[in-house]
C-alpha cells in the first residue's frame, strides 16, 4: 500500500494546548511532577472538541477572527480548567 497522508493529519487544537500549557508551566505548575504537564495537555484536549486538519496554514487561512478568538478563549479555559484538576490529583506533586 503507498502512501496515504494520514501521518499530516492532527487535531488543530494540539498545539494551541501545547503551546499555552508551556507558557502558564511556570506560574501554575512549580509544584506538580515534570511529567503532570502531558496530562494537564490531555485532560485540556479531552475538554475540547476534536478539529481534524492536515495542514494549519490552510485551516487558519478559512477562519474568521471571530474563530480565531474563540479557539483561543477556549483552549484558555480548557487548559486552566486542566491544571487544576491535575493538581487535585494525589501523586503529581513534585517530589
Amino acid at each position: 500500500m503507498g502512501a496515504t497522508g494520514f501521518d499530516s493529519i492532527h487535531n488543530h487544537f494540539e498545539r494551541l494546548v501545547f503551546d499555552e500549557v508551556r507558557r502558564l508551566a511556570g506560574e501554575r505548575a512549580p509544584h506538580l511532577a515534570a511529567d503532570a504537564l502531558a496530562d494537564v495537555a490531555c485532560v485540556a484536549l479531552n475538554r475540547l472538541p476534536p478539529r481534524y486538519i492536515r495542514h494549519a496554514v490552510d485551516h487558519a487561512f478559512y477562519l474568521t477572527a471571530a474563530e480565531r478568538d474563540d479557539y483561543r478563549r477556549r483552549v484558555e479555559i480548557a487548559v486552566a480548567q486542566a491544571f487544576g484538576y491535575v493538581a487535585e490529583r494525589p501523586g503529581r506533586a513534585a517530589a
